[in-house]
């Protein structure tokens, strides 16, 4: 299949499991609670979605341009996004519970997962 099927479903793919796993955690262990700057907010399933989607359009971007622009696109582009997969996995140690750590946790490596395999595979660029 073509990148430009593929990619859209991936980031789509994500966003649909994120959901999935976030209200499967919110009926476990409810309201998924995280500190920011003095307060606390409440993670909803609209910044949960809008958060897959802006860092899946962002990747896609990014690689875009680095099979554009060089021969290693997909090899630059995979350690970038593993950098960035474990970078985020420091957001969900704001949460204010454990339950809230762990769901983080697995909604970050799970679109991870499923958006840097699906782009490494469609890239034509090593």
């Amino acid at each position: 299949m073509k990148p430009s099927v593929v990619r859209p479903l991936a980031i789509a793919g994500a966003a649909v499991l994120a959901l999935i796993v976030y209200f499967i955690a919110r009926s476990a262990a409810g309201d998924l609670v995280v500190k920011s700057g003095g307060s606390e907010q409440t993670v909803s399933a609209v910044a949960v979605v809008a958060t897959v989607v802006i860092a899946g359009l962002l990747g896609w971007g990014l690689l875009a341009l680095l099979e554009r622009f060089t021969a290693k696109g997909r090899t630059i582009w995979t350690v970038i996004a593993v950098v960035f997969l474990v970078l985020s996995l420091l957001g969900p140690l704001g949460g204010t519970d454990a339950g809230t750590k762990v769901s983080l946790a697995l909604l970050h490596l799970l679109v991870g997962a499923v958006i840097i395999t699906a782009f490494t595979r469609t890239s034509q660029r090593t």
